[in-house]
């Protein structure tokens, strides 16, 4: 590739994912100059000190001025806010996007807020751990993990397509998809996850009978895994959840039917009912290790050895 991919990209929000575009930019190599703003100082602070940006700003439309590609990496909850506060600063011709991991929600509450003059094509990075803030980010967090594109009813072509090239460049796989799609198929592969994972963590907290002591102690892999889920940014998870409510409800309405069809099962001695459904749950997760998606070893959220 000749040049830049865009010269200027404006981060509006500081944290894991912002942070770990930041540095995906640099290995790249993709970008002239990223500018950035946090609406905590703390957090600009945090980021001048380690080099996060070429350049921190101390308001969001100062870090906009100029940026050919602005994405807003801020809860969900504030998209909407934080559009309306940088509509005026936006250069013509730029694009806004996003790494919301609600869609539908997001193009409500944003697009009204921008000047007709700039593209907005919405996309959401499927990558994350359950750490938060500037110095949680690192380069290699989109390597072969999806990026979905969402485009608004009318976009160009154009603006769709090198924001595409700019998340392979950072390492992703991307693929385009239909807003109320994405917010489904979303429901089904992390919210409903996260609620459950953190229903189960309040369960253990409620019941008395076994003590903290013994919960952390005797942690088995499932309720381990299920801890580090429900270790995730409760702000960004209560938009999400609000956001994402009538897909979220579905998919919850779903999973309540199958687990009374499995208490049922255990109640009534249904072995042949319990061991087909796992053997089936279990070729799931065999695809998702042959697809790339994680690797044979769980690490059920330990820290890897080091080489």
């Amino acid at each position: 590739m000749n040049g830049p991919i865009y010269n200027r990209v404006a981060l509006i929000g500081l944290g894991l994912i912002a942070s770990s575009m930041y540095w995906a930019i640099k290995r790249a190599g993709v970008v002239g100059e990223v500018t950035g703003y946090a609406r905590s100082q703390a957090t600009r602070d945090t980021a001048r000190r380690i080099g996060l940006c070429d350049r921190v700003c101390d308001s969001a439309a100062a870090a906009v001025e100029g940026a050919d590609l602005v994405v807003l990496c801020v809860p969900v909850g504030v998209m909407g806010q934080v559009a309306a506060e940088i509509a005026p600063a936006l250069k013509p011709g730029a694009t806004v996007s996003d790494v919301g991991s609600v869609k539908r929600a997001v193009i409500t509450a944003v697009e009204p807020q921008l000047p007709d003059d700039v593209h907005f094509v919405p996309a959401h990075p499927l990558a994350g751990t359950e750490h938060s803030g500037p110095e949680s980010g690192f380069a290699e967090l989109f390597d072969n993990r999806w990026c979905l594109v969402v485009p608004v009813n009318g976009t160009a072509e154009t603006p769709i397509a090198q924001l595409q090239s700019f998340w392979e460049l950072l390492g992703a796989n991307v693929e385009i998809m239909d807003p109320d799609h994405h917010d489904l198929v979303l429901a089904v592969t992390s919210h409903t996850p996260h609620l459950i994972a953190y229903t189960m963590v309040g369960v253990a907290d409620d019941l008395r009978r076994v003590t903290d002591s013994e919960v952390i102690k005797y942690s088995a892999a499932g309720f381990r895994d299920f801890t580090r889920i429900a270790a995730s940014d409760p702000t960004m998870w209560r938009d999400v959840f609000l956001s994402n409510k009538d897909a979220t409800l579905e998919i919850l309405g779903r999973f309540t039917e199958e687990l009374f069809a499995l208490q049922r099962a255990i109640r009534t001695g249904d072995g042949e009912h319990l061991h087909e459904y796992f053997t089936r749950t279990r070729a799931i997760r065999r695809g998702i290790i042959e697809a790339g998606q994680d690797t044979d070893a769980p690490d059920f959220g330990r820290a890897k050895a080091k080489e």
